[in-house]
């Protein structure tokens, strides 16, 4: 079971980071903005077939050493817990590299020189937004505030030790004295997810829809399905964290409730599930506006094109911009949403309550 997991987690990691420069916006190339008429400039083409190629090779080399280490159960866990991370710092080491490559490119070929830059806003567009409501990320707390309820009530009935941790057979294999902290630290740190989910829903709908001018059909298509599917995997996320934590919790309360089988089944099908829905995520709106679309569109005047936010990026990940009302904009390396670090509301939604769960592990 636990090789199974291990093995899906590599492979995904491997085919994300080989597919990533093809999912990504045409007009974004390794974090670096150019003119959607120049994505199919030789050199841009040769920098995102490189980036795949060694990424391939270097993913495949990881996992066929991954299945040699299986023979050995120490090895084979610790190959499996380090080869994703080898793969993610790989892939990152190569991004800024290709990043530095276009940043030269870009300079040396002065491909904004002849094109106007323009912000293109389509009022009617707000109508067609199918993002999820963000009060249903409200609706699962419900079953975090019961089954809180419900351990402060067993809270005498409970034994001295409570477990913490479960290995991958099933059983506990760490403990802590109980008290208060450690029999409602679960659906504490549940009901911070869920108040985080809601507050990034809230701000993700609130955000900006930017529509490239040099390609608007495409890039309004990107941006709806972007919207729509974020938020409803964000949703999916909140409705299985809180069956997780909810399974846990209950397994702690009443011991034995549920089989060992159960107890390593469960957090393989969240896993599974979740990686499927990134997966799916990723195709749904990969496949628009970028090198998965197929048809490439030139607009009748090809010498305009979408705003150059490059100074906003740093190194192509990191937005910082204060003219920006958005506090969650598209990524432009990967597949969702990442913060405009200029705003303070974006620490609130989403470090306070990162910080505040370290806490709370780390106390319990």
């Amino acid at each position: 079971m636990e090789f199974s997991v291990l093995l899906i987690t590599i492979l995904f990691v491997n085919l994300f980071q080989v597919t990533v420069p093809f999912i990504v916006k045409r007009t974004v190339v390794f974090g670096v903005t150019i003119p959607y008429e120049q994505a199919k400039h030789p050199k841009v083409v040769y920098f995102k077939r490189l980036y795949a190629l060694i990424t391939f090779i270097i993913g495949v080399t990881l996992t066929i050493g991954f299945l040699l280490s299986f023979q050995e159960n120490e090895k084979f866990v610790l190959a499996g817990v380090t080869i994703p991370l080898v793969i993610i710092v790989t892939g990152l080491s190569l991004y800024f590299y290709f990043h530095y490559k276009m940043i030269k490119l870009k300079q040396s070929q002065d491909w904004y020189k002849e094109i106007k830059q323009v912000h293109f806003a389509d009022l009617a567009i707000r109508a067609k937004d199918e993002m999820l409501a963000s009060i249903v990320h409200f609706i699962p707390t419900i079953i975090t505030i019961s089954i809180a309820i419900l351990s402060i009530k067993l809270y005498d009935q409970l034994p001295s030790q409570i477990p913490t941790h479960w290995g991958p057979d099933g059983q506990p294999d760490a403990f802590s004295d109980k008290s208060w902290m450690s029999v409602v630290s679960f659906p504490g740190i549940l009901l911070l997810l869920q108040l985080m989910f809601f507050g990034i829903n809230v701000f993700t709908k609130r955000s900006g829809i930017k529509i490239n001018a040099g390609n608007v059909t495409s890039s309004q298509i990107r941006q709806l399905r972007l919207r729509k599917y974020s938020s409803w995997f964000l949703f999916v996320i909140n409705i299985l964290m809180t069956l997780l934590f909810t399974f846990i919790q209950l397994n702690l309360l009443y011991e034995n409730i549920f089989s060992v089988s159960l107890m390593m089944l469960m957090p393989l099908f969240f896993m599974v599930t979740i990686l499927a829905g990134a997966l799916g995520l990723a195709i749904k709106v990969g496949r628009v506006d970028s090198d998965f679309e197929g048809k490439f569109e030139i607009n009748s005047s090809s010498n305009v094109d979408g705003i150059d936010e490059d100074q906003y990026w740093k190194g192509g990940l990191i937005y910082f911009n204060r003219n920006d009302p958005s506090i969650f904009v598209e990524k432009r390396f990967g597949i969702g949403w990442t913060m405009n670090f200029a705003h303070p509301i974006g620490y609130f939604v989403i470090i306070i309550p990162i910080v505040l769960i370290l806490i709370v592990a780390f106390l319990n």
